[in-house]
Order: structure tokens, then sequence, then C-alpha cells
């Protein structure tokens, strides 16, 4: 690979640094090298960010597999269920109404216990992001949501049956007859609100609507909750008052979690902090760095990785908040984000101006030095996905060596940011390696014997991931191929509103 050396160029960020490493384009496939033994090896010490270093390495894990999803999902929130169910008073019955009464009380309490979690997983408790990550929240909320709505689907298709099996009537006359009380008018409408959220959802709606017309859809959903929390409170199926308080409690716990995260703190933070937009800088065409300055912000305690919730208040913006992850370390009370211009939103966010009051909750998501268990780390990045790795490329600790930053884009014109890594790679006598060319080429330089090839101890090395979702499932296929376990692999992947 030819190398490129480039001459030291002061960035209006970062004070200049000596000459740059980097390497370019693709390599061609090599067998793949043993991976080196580091038992023992000294661990660097905290780097500039203020980052511990990394524990000593635990040697290999056993063969590599993905773990699957699901199964995490089940062991979460299986135990509350089970407790839910726990409560339920049924009793067995030879007679037909009492089988679909039954089954309609176990999927109805499934359901309201699953409109609960899916509520508590976007509250945007720090705590949670943090620990499990914003994409795998996003995940899990998508797919408990049909799990809901097919719950709640069959406990409308059980307690009609069952009610006119009871008053011995067809199903439109039970469906009148059902609805004539107030509770379950409210459950009917509620289950209204849950379908028109579950609809536009569906990936075919949502690229064909608005952002704030899918929001405010969503909106719905906290009314839906209180709906069926009325339905549940004035039906059977809670049995006792210890039940019915408990139940009450975990419905205030996350209506109070809610209120205070998605309203009460990023409100708060914007008075205390006063952010608004510095500066907005073109970075290549089509990408632009917004500068956001403000009193205090080490407060935020936000660290390399991380991103914010930006809700800039001009026209256009002020009604969407945007994810948008921190391309460099806090300093000098300024937070900076990169963003690529593909839609409506970023587009003005790309004419900003200075003074624009800023609303930013957060700091979200898990992709920290945290996460790291290795002292060898590799950095993978595609397109715009370089952001919150390029914080970290500047602040893991490390030593020469230590660091591998590969970046993935179709040509040079893609490369975000590159000056600024090239001075942290010089800087830190790091590795960087561009891996050009289009998506579609026949060799696929994220291939495992190619990955191999630039890194040959690879499996030696924590994983930080961040590009499209396609590019990173493709990766991380690629990285466990290559010997990776899929534990030390750590990526963060959220689609930002497009319409």
């Amino acid at each position: 690979m030819p190398k490129v050396t480039t001459e030291a160029r002061r960035h209006p960020l970062y004070a200049p640094v000596p000459v740059p490493y980097a390497t370019t384009g693709p390599t061609p496939p090599t067998p793949p090298t043993a991976p080196a033994a580091e038992a023992g090896q000294a661990v660097p010490p905290a780097g500039r960010g203020g980052v511990s270093a990394p524990p000593a390495d635990r040697g290999e894990a056993s063969a590599p597999r993905l773990a699957p999803d699901r199964l995490r999902d089940g062991i979460v929130v299986g135990a509350g269920a089970v407790a839910l169910l726990w409560g339920v008073q049924a009793r067995p019955s030879a007679r037909l109404d009492a089988f679909f009464a039954t089954g309609a009380h176990l999927t109805g309490l499934l359901a309201g216990y699953g409109v609960l979690v899916l509520l508590l997983l976007m509250a945007r408790v720090p705590a949670v992001e943090h620990g499990v990550g914003a994409d795998r929240l996003a995940r899990w909320h998508a797919r408990g949501g049909r799990y809901v709505l097919g719950l709640i689907a069959a406990h409308t298709v059980l307690a009609l049956v069952g009610y006119a099996v009871h008053t011995r009537t067809d199903l439109v006359t039970a469906t009148g007859g059902l609805l004539s009380y107030g509770a379950i008018a409210a459950a009917g409408a509620g289950t209204l609100l849950l379908t028109a959220v579950g609809v536009t959802s569906a990936r075919a709606v949502r690229r064909r609507i608005r952002h704030e017309t899918w929001h405010a859809v969503h909106l719905g959903a906290l009314l839906a909750a209180a709906l069926g929390f009325v339905h549940q409170l004035a039906g059977p199926d809670l049995g006792g008052p210890l039940t019915r308080w408990l139940w009450s409690m975990a419905h205030a716990t996350v209506a109070v979690l809610l209120l205070w995260y998605r309203f009460v703190v990023p409100v708060r933070a914007a008075l205390r902090h006063d952010l608004r937009v510095a500066e907005v800088r073109d970075e290549t065409p089509g990408v632009v760095s917004v500068l956001v300055r403000g009193r205090g912000v080490a407060r935020l305690r936000a660290e390399p990785g991380q991103f914010f919730r930006w809700r800039f208040l001009s026209r256009g913006l002020w009604a969407t908040a945007l994810p948008f992850s921190l391309s460099a370390p806090v300093r000098d009370d300024t937070l900076r984000v990169t963003v690529k211009v593909r839609g409506d939103h970023t587009r003005r966010v790309r004419r900003l101006r200075p003074g624009t009051r800023v609303l930013a909750s957060g700091p979200y998501g898990a992709l920290t030095a945290h996460r790291r268990t290795r002292r060898k780390v590799l950095l993978l990045a595609g397109g715009v996905g370089i952001t919150p790795l390029r914080a970290l490329f500047e602040t893991l600790p490390g030593g020469p060596g230590d660091l591998t930053l590969l970046y993935r884009a179709s040509d040079e014109g893609g490369l975000v940011l590159r000056e600024e890594l090239e001075a942290i790679a010089r800087e830190r006598r790091a590795a960087l390696h561009y891996l050009l060319g289009p998506s579609d080429s026949s060799y696929d330089p994220l291939a495992p014997r190619a990955l191999r090839a630039l890194v040959p101890d690879l499996a030696a090395h924590d994983v930080y991931l961040c590009g499209p979702p396609a590019m990173a499932r493709a990766a991380t296929a690629s990285l466990v191929r290559a010997g990776v376990p899929a534990a030390r692999v750590h990526t963060e992947n959220f689609e930002e509103p497009t319409p």
C-alpha cells in the first residue's frame, strides 16, 4: 500500500501536530497471520481524555458467534411478565365462554405490561441508555411493539368471541354490547391509537411521511397507555388490592421517568448551560460541523463516543430532536457535531445561524471507553459514522501500535475530518487506513481475509464499529468470522430522521 505523507496543517479547533502517517486504498488479500500473544504485556497509562487504562488481556474467547437478541429480550422482560401473571386469578373451567375469557385476560395483561416496557425503553433514562445502548433499545422497542400489537389483537378477538358465546349473539351484536361499557370503549380508542403507531412505524410507510407526522402519531401512544390503564383497573384481571396498587405504582413510575427525562431535564439543561450555535463549518461537500457553546458544558459529563438529541430552536427544526454524535471531545465549553446533509432537516442544520438557541438531551450511548476489555483497539468506520470514532481515536488510552483506525468510503471525497484523523494518527503513532472503493466492487476490503491482512492480530483487539446499518451488519459478521468474539465488537447505530 502506498504511504501518504502530507504537511501538518492548522485546524481552527486543534493545534498543529508533527508529520502524519496514513495508508490508503484496498489491500490485496494475503494469508492471515497468527494472532500475537499479548499475555503479560504492559497496560498503557491513561490518555488525554482522562479515561482509565484498560485491563490486561484476559485470553481469547471460545468459538465466536453472534448472540441472539431475542434471547436477551426475553431475559429482560420475562421476569416481570411472570410476576404479573402470578397474580392473575384464573380458574379452570370446562365452559367455552370461560376458556375464551381466560385467554382474553392473559393476553390483555401481557399487552398492558408490554406497553409499559415499551414506554420505559424510550424514556431516555441515562443509566439504561448508557448500559444497554440506544440502538439496542430502539431494536427492542420496535420488536416489542410488534409483539404488543399481536397480543392486543389476540385479546380483542378472544374477548369478542367469549362475549358472543356467553350472550349467544353474533360478533357484530357482541361488539356493540362490549363498547357500551365505558372502560371497554376507552380500550378500543387506545387500540386504534396503537394501531396507528404500528402502521406509521412500518418501514414502507415511515419512508413516505414526515418525521413530525410520525412523532405526533407516536405521542398518541401515551394517551393509548392511559386509556388502557383505565380499562385494566375497571376489569377483574388484576385481582386483589395489592396487585392493583403495584400496577398503579409501575405506571406512575414510568410516567414520572418519561416526564422527567423527556421534558424536564432538557429544559433545565438549556436554562443552566445556555447552549447556542457558535459556528457552522463546511467540512467536505455535503458535510458540515456545528459548534455549540454554553456555560459549564463539562458538567454534562459527555464522553467520546456518545451522542445528544439536538433540538435547534429555529424554523423547521424546533419540533424535531436530531440524534447526532459528538465528533470531538468537549473542550472550552464547546460541543461539536458533524452532520451529513441528506434531507430537509440536515439542510436546515447547514443554514443555522450563530446565536441560535439549542435544547440538547443527553449524553446517551454506550459506545465509550468503558466497553473496552483489551489493550489493542480497532476502530472501524463507514462514511459519516467516523464522527464518534474520531473522538475515541483521540482519547482512548494507548501507546504506539495499540490503536488502528480503518475508514471505509467510496472515494477520497467521502473522507470526513481527514486532516484531523491524520494529525491524531501521527501524534499518537497510530495506524490509519483508508479503504476506498464503491460498495458494489468485486473486492470487499471488509472481508475476513482482508481485515486480517490489514490487522494481523485482529482477534486480539476490541473493535468499535460505526457506519450505515447495512455496512455495520456486514462488518460485524466479517469480524466474527475473522476470529473476533462477538462480545468484543462494540457497535451503536441509529437512523437519523431524513424526510
